[in-house]
């Protein structure tokens, strides 16, 4: 078995203002050797909250450029991971996870509004979005979609009721979820389709096969489950000693151990690979049900691993 190489970004929780408060990590699974090829300290953020503006957050790839969306912005990089331009819109806030169509557009998640954001990467600029909000139906409540131009002023409001904080794109249909969903669910002709019942506190939950797979973050998992909410595999995340860990100090709200983050699977090797605090990845095995490998980029409890993609290049 050949073990892919990997970029993972990171958003350290907590840090203080002058401190590097992210970056990202070209690690080689096979070899066990990881690179840092971004430190990011930007100044010009907001430090309240656990993660707020801190760090970079999901990633694609287009082409030959690497783009990686930070809280409220979409960065473009090259493979030198030089900065080549960015895109701002009123609307993308707290952004968590991206994914890219693999033709033209990317969609954002955007937590604070919770939308999801498209970006049109021929016109190069934020071309439509959706706001995700609950309706009363009789004695349930159903999710609807309000189609907006991320471009006028009469958006969304400000919210973070659902706490959105996922997208994937998989057979032609861009998917989301959030903390506060308990549901995977497609966007098809400006509708909220429900795809998949998931368990509460989840990220990066994804269809893989008949069911799903996701960072069950409540349960300190990467989870299987089918579309009903049974779980059909679990596999924990690696811990570690405390007199093992720095900042091991800061309360449990703002960062904790086993705290998965960070999802993609390797259609060569068939793996799962997961991001886990404190910065590691692992990667695991559904047939046989088991890790294979893990790597550890710090011993910082803050170091929160985000965004995780098979390196490409």
């Amino acid at each position: 078995m050949v073990l892919p190489k990997v970029l993972m970004t990171d958003v350290v929780r907590s840090s203080q203002q002058g401190d590097s408060h992210g970056g990202a990590y070209l690690i080689d699974l096979q070899r066990g050797e990881y690179e840092q090829v971004l430190d990011w300290d930007r100044i010009d953020i907001s430090w309240e909250g656990r993660g707020q503006g801190r760090g970079l957050r999901g990633i694609c790839f287009v082409g030959d450029e690497i783009f990686i969306a930070a809280s409220d912005e979409l960065f473009v990089f090259n493979q030198s991971f030089d900065i080549l331009r960015s895109y701002k819109s009123d609307y993308l806030h707290h952004c968590h996870e991206i994914c890219y169509d693999g033709h033209r557009y990317i969609y954002l998640s955007s937590t604070s509004f919770d939308s999801v954001l498209r970006f049109d990467t021929r016109e190069e600029r934020f071309d439509r979005g959706w706001w995700m909000r609950p309706m009363k139906l009789g004695s349930g409540v159903e999710l609807r979609a309000t189609v907006f131009d991320p471009n006028e002023p009469d958006g969304p409001p400000h919210g973070d009721h659902l706490h959105l904080n996922n997208v994937c794109y998989t057979n032609g249909v861009c998917m989301f979820s959030g903390l506060a969903m308990n549901m995977l669910a497609s966007i098809i002709d400006d509708k909220v389709r429900p795809y998949a019942i998931v368990p509460p506190t989840t990220h990066n939950c994804q269809p893989l096969g008949k069911g799903v797979v996701m960072n069950s973050t409540g349960q300190d998992a990467l989870v299987l489950g089918d579309r009903s909410a049974r779980v059909l595999k679990k596999f924990e995340y690696p811990r570690y000693k405390r007199e093992e860990l720095s900042h091991a100090d800061i309360p449990g709200d703002y960062a904790r151990q086993a705290f998965g983050r960070g999802l993609c699977v390797d259609r060569v090797s068939k793996l799962l690979i997961a991001g886990s605090s404190p910065g590691t990845v692992s990667a695991f095995s559904a047939q046989k049900g088991e890790m294979v490998a893990t790597l550890q980029v710090s011993n910082d409890l803050r170091n929160a691993p985000h965004g995780l993609e098979i390196w490409p290049y």
